[in-house]
């Protein structure tokens, strides 16, 4: 199966599960104004950041998050979680322009050296039209997740096939506040998870 086959696949599943975890949230009666905690509070996550974009052009932290942004930090050739996680980003975006409630999604890598910024661009394309990929050097990748406090560590040593363990969060960040909130992956991904509509709902209060 090509890379491109898998990730569609992926959103198909993912549009499915979302639908199905929904009807359990809302019978549970889930407040979407609750948010995560993180220890140290939300000024702990997040920072500036210089990286690079599917245009090849350096941009930062300002450059990128110019309104309400959803972050994600994944990779390309994630064989699973990355491409439902941004399946749901992009779904909970659309869900919020369905309000009049305007969110960019972002992309990050966590693995610059196979994600040029042509196949980061490549990806996020599929994802979502207004979705950022960005890319860099080593250096500018760490200092992103050192940021945001995203975990993430080559496993095998094939440089074609190697796969990264990795934090698999998403994070509400506006211009004027930093991080907001942040939003675990998406059910059946890695585990239980929150669905478009319950991030839509979250990041709707949240903004409201």
């Amino acid at each position: 199966m090509t890379r491109l086959a898998a990730i569609l696949s992926a959103v198909c599943v993912v549009c499915l599960i979302a639908g199905t975890a929904l009807i359990v949230w809302s019978r549970q009666g889930g407040d979407p104004c609750n948010v995560n905690s993180v220890a140290g509070g939300f000024d702990a996550l997040g920072g500036p950041f210089e990286l690079v974009n599917g245009e090849g052009e350096t941009v930062t932290n300002t450059d990128v998050i110019d309104g309400p942004t959803l972050i994600y930090f994944g990779y390309t050739f994630c064989p699973d979680v990355c491409p439902f996680d941004a399946a749901r980003n992009a779904e909970a975006v659309d869900l919020l322009a369905e309000q009049g409630i305007d969110v960019t999604p972002v992309f990050i890598t966590i693995d610059p050296m196979r994600d040029t910024p042509e196949i980061v661009q490549e990806f996020t394309g599929y994802m979502h039209e207004d979705m950022i990929g960005l890319t860099g050097s080593d250096a500018q990748v760490r200092q992103a997740m050192q940021a945001y406090r995203v975990y993430g560590q080559r496993r095998g040593e094939d440089d074609a096939t190697y796969l990264m363990d990795h934090s698999v969060f998403s994070y509400l960040v506006t211009p004027e506040d930093g991080t907001i909130a942040y939003f675990r992956g998406a059910p059946g991904a890695a585990g239980s998870g929150e669905t478009s509509q319950e991030v839509a709902d979250a990041i709707a209060c949240q903004l409201g």
